[in-house]
């Protein structure tokens, strides 16, 4: 019987476009109806070079439905070529234009050989989540595009973490992680946000290994890539937070690529020393502040719910409550994810929950003991319910109405610093 899900936090596939806007001078092109590229993409940052508002679409309607969309489909790739001057396009079919069974893999294969590159994913609404309209993208220009290459560059590294737009800090996050890997003498490779190109892309098969930051979304992605270009991959499933997980990420990453291990303790040593000087120097408001929540929930997808778990646990020692994990994890993902939540500090565990639904989590949440204010990391949707148990609250995943997001982040030793910050302002406030 099919069911209505309240507080939807994610979109259909087709918002893979967003993968692709996040790579400079990359633009999508639409096979579906209009106003697919405004109801989907949404977020801050959406603007400049190639906007939602100009993506080229087939504009898909009554005619096409009886009588097929391919011809259009066709005429619109041609004139995206003549009209708009982007370095690499990429098709997205759509509900409409897998219902009617439009044969899109066959009109861009028609366009081989042209000037431009062009490939295609299947982005169809009801074929899953934004989530997997990312996977659909990636696994998309990693066997229809790229090549092998001549040889391998030891120490590049080609990085994959936050979906773009779906998460959004994803840009900050990606640069931090860059930086980070910058710090231990590796050459990152990220293919979105700032510095991103068609170059970058380009350089993907000749990487020493793919360096994958995320519980689930990517994995087989980088598989693909293992598979086709013989490229080994490492699997980080925690976005590091603050300065137990990204310790212990430099350590793992700096093991793995064969850094030396003199250099990694000298990084370590030295961001370790700042992060818990200003530790030291505000724990009279951390150990004072009595109105500190001791419990704390977090309402996001596996990436998000994950890290900031560990975070609070292992770095300010609260107490997790039940964490809810809303981007409908694949089940084979599961184990794997569960898992994560299990391994932390002081011996404590996270009972988690795939679910999608927020009238079930809110109710959920209404009836746990917080044994105090409960402190809520969610969305906008949960703010209503903040106020009406008094938590302390901050909007840290998507949707998120009252935040802008520019280029921050809370990975690494100074990301968790600046969480710390936002998490006692909001505390402070119960005092003002």
């Amino acid at each position: 019987m099919a069911t209505i899900l309240d507080k939807q936090r994610y979109s259909c596939p087709l918002a893979g476009m967003r993968t692709v806007s996040a790579i400079q001078r990359s633009l999508p092109i639409l096979h579906s109806s209009q106003g697919c590229a405004e109801k989907l993409f949404g977020g801050g940052g959406s603007s400049g070079y190639f906007s939602p508002h100009i993506f080229p679409c087939s504009a898909l309607g009554e005619s096409e439905v009886i009588f097929g969309g391919t011809d259009r489909l066709r005429e619109t790739i041609e004139y995206a070529f003549k009209v708009v001057d982007a370095d690499f396009y990429v098709v997205l079919s759509s509900c409409v234009s897998e219902i009617i069974g439009d044969d899109v893999v066959g009109v861009v294969a028609s366009f081989e050989g042209s000037e431009k590159p062009l490939v295609y994913a299947s982005t169809p609404g009801f074929g899953g989540t934004s989530y997997t309209g990312h996977e659909a993208v990636l696994k998309a220009i990693f066997s229809q595009y790229l090549e092998p290459a001549a040889t391998v560059e030891k120490g590049l590294v080609n990085v994959w973490a936050s979906v773009p737009y779906q998460d959004q800090y994803w840009a900050g996050d990606y640069e931090v992680l860059g930086s980070l890997l910058e710090s231990i003498g590796l050459t990152p490779n990220i293919i979105f946000g700032y510095g991103s190109s068609l170059e970058k892309v380009q350089r993907i098969p000749a990487a020493q290994f793919n360096l994958l930051v995320s519980p689930w979304v990517g994995l087989s992605g980088v598989q693909l890539l293992e598979e086709r270009f013989g490229t080994p991959f490492l699997h980080y499933p925690t976005l590091p937070v603050g300065a137990v997980e990204t310790t212990r990420f430099l350590e793992t990453i700096g093991s793995f690529a064969g850094v030396d291990p003199l250099k990694t303790k000298q990084v370590i040593d030295r961001n370790e020393e700042r992060y818990y000087h200003y530790i030291e120097r505000y724990a009279d408001t951390f150990l004072e502040t009595r109105v500190m929540a001791k419990y704390f929930t977090v309402i996001s997808d596996a990436v998000q719910t994950l890290a900031f778990t560990r975070f609070f646990t292992n770095d300010l020692g609260l107490l997790p409550g039940k964490q809810y994990v809303i981007d409908e994890t694949p089940e084979e993902y599961r184990d794997l994810v569960r898992a994560q939540f299990t391994d932390l500090n002081y011996g404590n565990a996270a009972e988690i929950s795939f679910e999608s639904d927020g009238h079930l989590i809110h109710e959920q949440i209404r009836a746990a003991d917080y044994h105090g204010y409960p402190l809520l990391i969610g969305s906008s949707w949960e703010k209503p319910l903040a106020d009406e148990l008094f938590a302390h609250y901050l909007a840290l995943a998507s949707p998120s109405l009252e935040r802008l997001v520019v280029d921050r982040s809370y990975v690494g030793y100074s990301g968790g610093l600046r969480l710390i910050e936002d998490i006692y302002s909001v505390v402070m406030t119960r005092f003002n």
